[in-house]
C-alpha cells in the first residue's frame, strides 16, 4: 500500500512539472496589407507561437483588399487546424476585409467588425490579357463554383449563414457592420478589442471540429506580435510597383556596366537590384509574356541609338515598357499590380536615357581613334631630315622615323598615311590634298 501511495505521488509530480502552464495571453497580428505569401507566413508563425505557448487565443486584427487565392487557402487551412482559437477582427473603423478577407474572416472561430467598417465582393475577378482571351465561360463557372464552394465549406461550420456568404461570391455583394451582424455572416461588432472581450465573456465558441470552448479574456495581457526583419523587407517587395522599380533600375545599371565594362559599380547595383525583384516576382503570379515585352523595349531602344529613327522606336520601347510594367503581375485585385503612373514614371525616363547612353556609346565606337599609334594616321607633320626616302619627321611633339615614296626635303609638310611598327608612312601634304580634292 505504502509503496502504491508513493507510486502516484511521484507520478502526480511528475505530470505537474511536465504539463505545459496555460500564459492565458492573447496573441495578437495586425494585417494591413494584401493577402499573400509573406502575409501568409506571418499568420502562419503567430498561429504556431500562440499553441506553443500555450496562449487563450489569437487576435488578428485586419484591413485588407484581398489578395491571392492560393495564400488565401493556406490561411483558412491554419486557422482551421488551429489548437488555439483564433478571433478575426477587422478594425480599425474605415477597415474592410475584402474579396479574400472575407474568407478568412468567415474562417474565424469568432468573426467580429468594428463600427463603420464593411466585408464581401468576393468574386473571382477576371483580368484583362492575354490570359483572359483563353478563359472561355465554362472556365470562369468552374473558378467561381470552386471560390463558393470554399466559402460554403468555411461558414457551414461556423454556423453562420451560408447563403449569404456565397452571395458575396457569386453576385460580389459587400456587406457593413450592421448587414453582417444582422444576417449573422458575424457574430459582434465592437468598438474596440477591450469591447470585443466583454461581449465574448462566458459564451460559448464554436470550434470548426465541433467542440465549444469558453474563452475568458477581459482583464487578460494582450501580446503584440510583430514581423521579423526579413518578413518586413519581402513584405515590402512584394509590392509589384517596388518589385517592377527595382526590375528596371537593375536592367539599366547592367546596361551601364555592359557599356562601360571595369566600372564595377553599376552592374554590382544592377545584379543586386535584379535579384531582389526576381525573388518578389517569384512569389507573385507573373506574366512571362510581360517580361518578354521589357526585354523587346530594351531592344527598341538600342535600335533607335544604331538607326536614328528621330524618337520614332525610343517611344515603341516606351510604350512597350509600359504595358509590360502593367502586365507583369497577373493579381486578382487592383492594390496587387503595377500601376499605370508607376509604369509611366519608370518607363519614359528610362527609354529617355537608355536611348541617349546607347547613342553616346555608339558614337564614340564611329569615332576616330586619337591614341596610340593609329592615332597618327591622318595627321600632319614636318620633314626635320630629308626623306630619301627615309629619313626624320616632327609630329605631335616627337620625333619619328619616316618613310616616303618619293625624296622629300627638310621642312616639307606631310600627312601620316600608315604606321608600320614604329616607322611611319608618309606621302607629301599637298599631294594628299590634291588626291582628296580629285575624290570629292
Amino acid at each position: 500500500m505504502l509503496r502504491n501511495l508513493v507510486s502516484r505521488i511521484f507520478l502526480s509530480l511528475v505530470a505537474l512539472v511536465t504539463v505545459p502552464v496555460s500564459r492565458a495571453d492573447v496573441l495578437k497580428v495586425v494585417i494591413n496589407d494584401t493577402i499573400q505569401p509573406i502575409t501568409q507566413e506571418y499568420i502562419e508563425r503567430a498561429i504556431d507561437e500562440a499553441a506553443r505557448r500555450g496562449d487563450q487565443a489569437v487576435l488578428i486584427e485586419i484591413n485588407t483588399p484581398g489578395g491571392l487565392v492560393e495564400s488565401t487557402r493556406h490561411i483558412i487551412e491554419k486557422i482551421t487546424t488551429s489548437q488555439v482559437p483564433v478571433i478575426i477582427y477587422v478594425a480599425p473603423s474605415g477597415a474592410r476585409a475584402g474579396s479574400a478577407g472575407i474568407f478568412i474572416l468567415e474562417a474565424a472561430d469568432v468573426a467580429a467588425m468594428a463600427l463603420g467598417t464593411n466585408a464581401g465582393a468576393a468574386h473571382p475577378v477576371m483580368l484583362i490579357g492575354p490570359n483572359a482571351v483563353k478563359t472561355d465561360d465554362e472556365m470562369k463557372q468552374k473558378i467561381e463554383n470552386d471560390a463558393a464552394a470554399l466559402m460554403r465549406s468555411v461558414v457551414s461550420r461556423r454556423g453562420r449563414n451560408v447563403e449569404l456568404a456565397e452571395s458575396a461570391v457569386r453576385e460580389s455583394k459587400s456587406f457593413t457592420d450592421q448587414e453582417a451582424l444582422a444576417q449573422h455572416l458575424i457574430d459582434y461588432i465592437a468598438p474596440d478589442q477591450n469591447n470585443l472581450f466583454s461581449q465574448m465573456e462566458g459564451k460559448p465558441i464554436r470550434r470548426f471540429t465541433g467542440q465549444q470552448v469558453t474563452l475568458n479574456l477581459v482583464g487578460q495581457p494582450v501580446v503584440p506580435f510583430g514581423m521579423t526583419v526579413k518578413e518586413h523587407i519581402l513584405g515590402y517587395l512584394m509590392d509589384p510597383n517596388i518589385a517592377f522599380i527595382l526590375l528596371a533600375i537593375g536592367a539599366l545599371a547592367l546596361y551601364a556596366e555592359f557599356n562601360h565594362p571595369g566600372a564595377v559599380v553599376p552592374g554590382t547595383v544592377g545584379v543586386v537590384f535584379i535579384i531582389l525583384a526576381a525573388f518578389a516576382l517569384n512569389l507573385l503570379p507573373v506574366r512571362f509574356a510581360a517580361l518578354g515585352l521589357i526585354v523587346g523595349a530594351f531592344a527598341l531602344f538600342a535600335a533607335e541609338a544604331k538607326f536614328a529613327t528621330h524618337g520614332v522606336l525610343t517611344i515603341g520601347g516606351i510604350a512597350l515598357l509600359t504595358l509590360g510594367g502593367l502586365l507583369l503581375v497577373d493579381a486578382p485585385i487592383p492594390e496587387m499590380r503595377v500601376h499605370l503612373a508607376t509604369a509611366l514614371a519608370v518607363s519614359i525616363p528610362l527609354g529617355i536615357i537608355t536611348a541617349f547612353l546607347m547613342t553616346i556609346a555608339l558614337k564614340a565606337r564611329r569615332n576616330k581613334i586619337v591614341t596610340g599609334a593609329q592615332g597618327l594616321v591622318g595627321e600632319t607633320g614636318v620633314v626635320q631630315t630629308a626623306l630619301s626616302p627615309q629619313g626624320k619627321v616632327f609630329i605631335h611633339g616627337e620625333l619619328w622615323d619616316a618613310v616616303a615614296s618619293t625624296t622629300l626635303p627638310a621642312g616639307q609638310m606631310v600627312t601620316v598615311r600608315k604606321v608600320e611598327g614604329l616607322t611611319l608612312e608618309v606621302d607629301p601634304l599637298s599631294e594628299t590634298v590634291s588626291l582628296a580634292k580629285t575624290a570629292m
